[in-house]
This record gives C-alpha cells, structure tokens and sequence, in this order.
C-alpha cells in the first residue's frame, strides 16, 4: 500500500453558462461532456487523460493568475486550431533552456489557460 496520490483526478473551476463552458472544452481541447447519473449540476468533462468539472455559479469573480496547464503534442497546429476557432492568445514566449514554448488563453468565463509544449519531453 502507498501513501502517495496517483495522480490529479480533476480541477473544478466555476462556471455561468454550464452548456456553453461544456460546448467550448469540447471543440478547443477535444473533451466529452460525461452527463452524471446523480443529481449533480456540476458539469462533467473528460479528455480520458484528465478531467475537469465546472460548478455553476451566478457571478464569476475573476481568478487571475490562478489557472491550470495543458501540454499541447504540436505547437504550430494547436495555435492554427485556436486561430481557426477565433480564440486569441497572449505571445507566445520560448524558453530555449528546456526546449519548451507557452502562451495563455481565456474560456468564456475568462478562467485562465496556459498552453506548453516541450519539444523534447520524453513520452
């Protein structure tokens, strides 16, 4: 038996418009909306990799710097997937000691979102 976690299960971010956050984790990041057999309102997205969940709230408050990290496989074709969608970016900054690149962006409900890639992270 061990006492250390597996691993991160879920993040659970807030959310106004539950279908509309389910509707843009789906097309920007490819996650499927799991619909619970219990009485939640949480909204349940997975990506099998990882999850997130968003609880519905009236007010957002802002929640800047606080956000979470997504390792994107192909730079170039993930910021061509953002374009493709209208969704802006911060620049985009290198940092040549560990080979690695990453921007932010914002869900609709402007919960913070930083992109990494390393291009030589071993699998």
């Amino acid at each position: 038996m061990s006492t250390a976690p597996r691993y991160i299960h879920h993040v659970n971010f807030p959310t106004t418009d539950p279908d509309r956050t389910a509707d843009w984790y789906t097309k920007v990041f490819g996650m499927k909306r799991i619909m619970p057999k219990s009485n939640t309102r949480v909204v349940l997205m997975t990506r099998g990799t990882f999850d997130l969940h968003f609880t519905p709230v009236e007010e957002m408050e802002r929640m800047a710097p606080y956000h979470f990290a997504v390792e994107v496989d192909d730079w170039d074709e993930f910021l061509t997937h953002l374009k493709e969608l209208g969704i802006r970016h911060t620049r985009p900054v290198e940092r040549p000691e560990n080979q690695s690149k990453f921007c932010y962006i914002h869900d609709p409900d402007h919960t913070m979102i930083e992109l990494v890639f390393h291009g030589k992270r071993p699998n």
